[in-house]
């Protein structure tokens, strides 16, 4: 019943039969016999279906969190108390800047201590990847901590704080950040992204409105916007634009300063087996 109860929870995250098949690589007809062959084993039915969408019903609503609990624990079953000897994949989630921040050298210690797993990178935003997470696609992911209460099942550990700092063409003049904003077209933090939301609450409890030049989500090509002279920009000191010497004039906040959480994302069920704490250790040594 392990393959079945993994297309449930498939089902619960895509809405339809055919959604969860394309994803997991299934026929439509070969997810509806699973679920088939589920509801007959326990006895009951798990969704009402309208149309094409797969709703739980409550008693599915009450099967959920049970099927991730089962596979989690027969996943536990297979792993060894030896870390070297740890197998299999380990699904990471991991935000543009922690790709090439935070992880190249934890995945080298990672490797060192289990040489033998088999890490799978997923890139991604921080809201998707908490949603894969809280799906129980991914194993694990690394994100800005969300501004907004997780749900209870998902535990976030505080890696680094990053400081916003405004940054500016190297030729422009003034260091008042405040000033600056208010006079100066603003090259904006995609405004939904996490991140974003806190450079919105900021301009919001500065009172500043900022002309917006653009609008996006990606920091490396945000620093290359200023650095062509289209605006000014607020932005985590963190990225690769730093270590490259971004031809940027960067102003601190002072006093104003704000910062952005980058959390290491699982569920509380998962916490305690071996390889997630062998991955946090390998992240957290990197820092200190």
């Amino acid at each position: 019943m392990l393959r079945e109860l993994k297309t449930f929870i498939a089902v619960t995250r895509y809405g339809t039969f055919a959604a969860a098949g394309m994803h997991i690589g299934l026929t439509q007809s070969a997810v509806s016999a699973q679920m088939r062959n589920l509801e007959q084993a326990l006895g009951i039915r798990l969704f009402d279906r309208t149309g094409r969408q797969a709703i739980l019903n409550a008693a599915g609503q009450r099967a959920l969190p049970m099927a991730r609990e089962i596979l989690e624990t027969f996943q536990r079953m297979a792993v060894s108390d030896d870390v070297s000897e740890f197998r299999g994949e380990l699904r990471i989630g991991a935000v543009a800047t922690a790709q090439t921040g935070l992880l190249p050298q934890a995945l080298l210690r990672l490797r060192q201590q289990a040489p033998l797993l088999e890490p799978k990178l997923v890139p991604g935003v921080s809201l998707n990847l908490l949603s894969q997470v809280d799906a129980g696609e991914l194993d694990l992911a690394i994100l800005i901590k969300p501004p907004f209460e997780l749900p209870k099942e998902l535990s976030a550990q505080v890696l680094r704080q990053e400081p916003f700092v405004l940054i500016v063409p190297p030729d422009l003049e003034g260091e008042d950040p405040l000033q600056v904003l208010g006079t100066h077209p603003h090259v904006r933090y995609d405004r939904n992204s996490f991140g974003g939301r806190l450079v919105t609450r900021f301009l919001r409890e500065q009172q500043i409105e900022v002309r917006v030049a653009l609008e996006l989500d990606e920091l490396e090509a945000i620093v290359k916007m200023v650095e062509c002279g289209l605006g000014v920009s607020l932005l985590p000191k963190a990225g690769l634009w730093l270590e490259h010497g971004a031809n940027v004039r960067i102003i601190p906040l002072g006093e104003l300063t704000f910062y952005r959480e980058i959390v290491l994302l699982q569920r509380y069920s998962q916490r305690t087996q071996p390889i997630q704490q062998l991955f946090a250790r390998c992240l957290t040594q990197l820092d200190g």
